[in-house]
């Protein structure tokens, strides 16, 4: 996992010294509280910085592998990818579709299954 988010950073985000913490759903809960004050598990979040940093929720990551039928490190490397978008300033909640199309695009260099924000408008 570390080479690959190495490597995806290093293509998406020449420059960018990401973290990535791997983690409870407990933690991501805590997390997501105290900076987006939002009472819930999310399955990943992003902090721009130096360095930036993810934290991904292992708990989500294999309850969403299990639903889209792929492994839980498809899953968390589908985290990963979302992640460095959102660092490199993409929003899919505010955006006209750009991210959907980037991540749809990265997926398919790194040969991974549907994305986040191609599942969400299913």
């Amino acid at each position: 996992m570390r080479e690959f988010l190495t490597d995806l950073a290093h293509r998406a985000a020449p420059g960018l010294t990401v973290n990535c913490l791997i983690t409870t759903d407990g933690e991501l809960r805590d997390l997501n509280r105290k900076f987006r004050r939002k009472d819930y598990a999310t399955d990943v979040l992003s902090f721009t910085g130096e360095p930036s940093e993810i934290a991904i929720s292992l708990d989500r990551a294999a309850a969403q592998a299990a639903e889209y039928g792929h492994s839980t490190e498809e899953e968390v490397r589908i985290l990963m990818l979302h992640a460095m978008l959102h660092l490199t300033g993409m929003d899919h909640e505010t955006d006209s579709g750009d991210m959907a199309r980037a991540e749809a695009r990265w997926r398919k260099r790194l040969g991974l299954p549907a994305a986040l924000v191609e599942r969400a408008r299913v």
